[in-house]
């Protein structure tokens, strides 16, 4: 899936629509819940270097939060990694060219349900 694909995907799936929050950059964007405004996703594009290879090939990765129990249930194998630049205990990065479609959609589904405000978690059964 490319940056695109995974924004259109977001936007059709969530209702939501990127933002660039940092000043002079405008290639790394951010998914945000419209209620609460916390990030599901933040795409940028970095070195597969950041990741253990022995390449500087620039590809979009996706940071996304994950809930404890799904930690280990996907390895490099997948195209997931610890997360870059972010709390490895609660974030993971995935790498747009490496991961299948059902693999990011459902990772993402998780991220968006575990930064949802907590009444709306409830109401759906989370």
């Amino acid at each position: 899936m490319t940056k695109q694909d995974f924004l259109n995907y977001c936007r059709d799936t969530y209702g939501t629509e990127p933002d660039c929050p940092f000043t002079e950059d405008f290639e790394t964007t951010v998914l945000r819940h419209r209620d609460n405004q916390k990030w599901y996703a933040l795409v940028m594009r970095l070195p597969r270097s950041k990741f253990g290879f022995d390449s500087m090939e620039c590809i979009h990765v996706v940071n996304l939060k994950l809930p404890t129990e799904l930690f280990g249930s996907f390895t490099p194998a997948d195209g997931v990694y610890p997360a870059y630049h972010m709390n490895k205990l609660h974030w993971i990065s995935v790498l747009l060219p490496d991961v299948c479609d059902d693999t990011l959609q459902f990772l993402t589904h998780a991220s968006f349900k575990a930064t949802q405000t907590k009444a709306k978690r409830k109401a759906s059964g989370k």
